[in-house]
């Protein structure tokens, strides 16, 4: 692993830069490296070499270690059949498999593609999650019709850019904790529910026996609303590329 690409990843343990808890079951974990990743794949028309598939702490994806023909190494996510010396680019005219990178409008209809961009140049933001993968069914006019993992079809512009193949490490989802302490190492504190705490911590709490959330609406520990309650914040823009919620 390459000094360049790595540094401590500090622990805030849910605090925030004044020190309250803004996070709550956030407590103490062992130290992590965070690895920088190239979300963007800035680095045009150069051939890399898969140095190495490398787990990531910080994430559920693995990471695939290239290195450049101009000696430079970078972090990208890994997605599956990519395997240590591959070789793979980011360009328009790069070939449709796993690992290369091109913009939406040279990649067919019916590519699985992973870290997707939503606005040029800014780097992938959509599909990084460990076996996840968008669907691109269609091109009308300058945007492209792409499938998310979650359901939701939306548009997106033919300048972005996404690279093809479904991320691999699927199988993390099936993993069980066998023990409190491997929560503990990775900094998940314990959770008590709101119905069995006292009533003054919580509005839930109190009452004979067991009892209910009550009415009219579960809350949170600070008495807001929180099933069903909205909390996505409304985004003109993004929201009017929506085609079909993922609802």
């Amino acid at each position: 692993m390459s000094k360049k690409l790595k540094s401590i990843l500090k622990k805030r343990s849910g605090r925030n830069c004044t020190g309250r808890i803004t996070v709550r079951h956030q407590g103490g974990r062992v130290k992590r490296f965070l690895r920088q990743i190239d979300f963007k794949r800035d680095k045009k028309e150069i051939e890399a070499k898969v140095e190495a598939i490398e787990y990531s702490p910080n994430r559920g994806a693995d990471l695939a270690l290239l290195l450049y023909s101009d000696g430079e190494r970078r972090y990208i996510l890994a997605p599956e059949d990519l395997k240590v010396g591959d070789r793979v680019m980011a360009s328009p005219k790069a070939e449709i498999k796993p690992g290369n990178a091109l913009p939406l409008k040279n990649i067919p209809p019916g590519t699985l593609i992973h870290n997707l961009e939503l606005k040029p140049g800014k780097g992938g933001q959509m599909a990084r999650g460990a076996g996840t993968g968008a669907v691109l069914q269609g091109k009308e006019a300058n945007q492209a019709v792409v499938k998310l993992p979650s359901g939701e079809t939306r548009n997106i512009p033919l300048t972005c850019w996404a690279t093809c193949g479904v991320l691999g490490n699927r199988e993390i989802k099936l993993r069980k904790f066998k023990k409190a302490g491997t929560k503990r190492l990775l900094g998940i504190r314990p959770t008590v529910r709101g119905v069995a705490q006292h009533p003054k911590s919580h509005p839930h709490g109190g009452g004979e026996g067991r009892s209910g959330i009550g009415m009219p609406s579960p809350k949170s520990p600070w008495g807001k609303k929180t099933l069903g309650k909205r909390t996505r914040k409304r985004k003109k823009y993004s929201d009017k590329l929506i085609i079909k919620s993922k609802k």
